[in-house]
């Protein structure tokens, strides 16, 4: 998978595409290739790494501030963010100013949205999973409490919703985060809910007993679980061919459930 992930590099560091190329840009291989473990001294990954983080550090990358938030596409920082501290990059400039936006565009409810509706006042889980991911990262990498204290937020917004409930009547918010999806890229569910859980320490709260519970239910009959849900990817704009996921997602649902 990582070869495959690698394959066709150019000498920039990028995959002759741009780098948010839905899938096959150096954006998104990277965090495939840090999720399957890389090597963070890996010279192919970490310019790639470079290429990206230069591309996202730009000051091109502006976002409105409507009704005093602002709406970002935070989750591109994020993944970015832990991509880097991944690698060993974590002491870059770039790094800290990744941190730095974060840190910056978190909403009240702490967790993070790009909605340009003026009436939008509430996180998206989708754009919340990466930025909780990147903080985290960061600072495990550097010891930054403010990264730390930021990540916790964006836990708590999730764990407010049982991983996958309406605060409202309790009920199941979207059908298609009950399932597990692989590669997830920014897309939420109550799966990678449990992971960024788990990332804060947070795993036996008991309001994720619920999420866990259903993680338990998926588990089949081989003791293994997949990717069951709507596939986000497909074959011909993918770098490889993921399959089920089984061999990556279910090492990950075990360790969940010790």
């Amino acid at each position: 998978m990582i070869a495959g992930l690698l394959a066709g590099q150019q000498a920039g560091g990028g995959f002759g595409v741009g780098p948010y190329s839905k899938w096959t840009g150096a954006h998104w291989r990277l965090v495939s290739l840090v999720e399957l473990g890389v090597p963070a001294r890996n010279a192919a990954a970490r310019v790639a790494a470079k290429a990206v983080v230069d591309w996202i550090a730009s000051p091109r990358h502006t976002a409105p501030v409507i009704n005093g938030l602002e709406r970002r596409h935070a989750s591109i920082e994020g993944n970015a963010l832990a991509v880097s501290c991944r690698l060993g990059m974590a002491g870059s400039a770039q790094a800290a100013y990744l941190a730095g936006v974060l840190l910056r565009t978190q909403w009240p409810d702490g967790g993070w949205n790009c909605d340009r509706d003026p009436d939008a006042h509430r996180s998206s889980f989708h754009e919340s999973l990466a930025p909780i991911w990147g903080l985290v990262e960061y600072h495990r990498a550097t010891g930054d409490a403010a990264s730390l204290r930021a990540a916790r937020r964006g836990g708590e917004l999730l764990l407010q919703h049982r991983l996958f409930r309406s605060m409202r009547t309790g009920g199941v918010i979207h059908s298609e985060w009950l399932n597990i999806h692989w590669p997830h890229y920014w897309h939420y569910d109550f799966f990678q809910g449990l992971r960024a859980i788990a990332m804060l320490g947070l795993r036996s709260d008991p309001r994720a007993a619920d999420a866990l519970e259903h993680l338990r239910s998926l588990r089949r009959r081989d003791g293994t679980w997949g990717a069951a849900g709507h596939r986000y990817w497909r074959p011909s704009n993918e770098a490889v061919d993921w399959g089920d996921a089984h061999q990556i997602v279910t090492p990950i649902a075990r360790a969940m459930l010790q």
